[in-house]
């Protein structure tokens, strides 16, 4: 038994929810928030059997595809009271994700 965790861009978790959902795959939602741009994340486990790793890691690929978004920083110019707001470009979304082995599962 394997643990699947993937670690996605909130805009990709509710498709990907769907699309796992459909392939009879098990899944707990988690929500979490990203380190540098502190956006909204999502966590998904899933519980499979080693054979349908690749299964799972497909549909995570298909549908978490990487893309472009433009964002502020807010650097300080002058005094601590003035911020002046400069947009940069950041690549979103993708997947992170970590298979892990189960020692033991079970379900009550």
């Amino acid at each position: 038994m394997k643990l699947i965790i993937a670690i996605v861009h909130d805009d990709d978790s509710n498709k990907l929810v769907e699309k796992l959902t459909e392939a009879n795959f098990g899944i707990t939602k988690l929500a979490s928030t990203g380190g540098f741009l502190k956006s909204g994340n999502t966590t998904l486990l899933v519980g499979t059997k080693e054979e349908k790793i690749d299964e799972v890691i497909s549909i995570i690929k298909n549908v978490c595809k990487t893309r472009k978004e433009i964002t502020t920083t807010s650097p300080m110019i002058g005094d601590n009271a003035n911020f002046i707001p400069i947009p940069i470009e950041v690549v979103v979304g993708g997947a992170t994700i970590f298979v892990v082995d189960i020692e033991r599962f079970e379900k009550a």
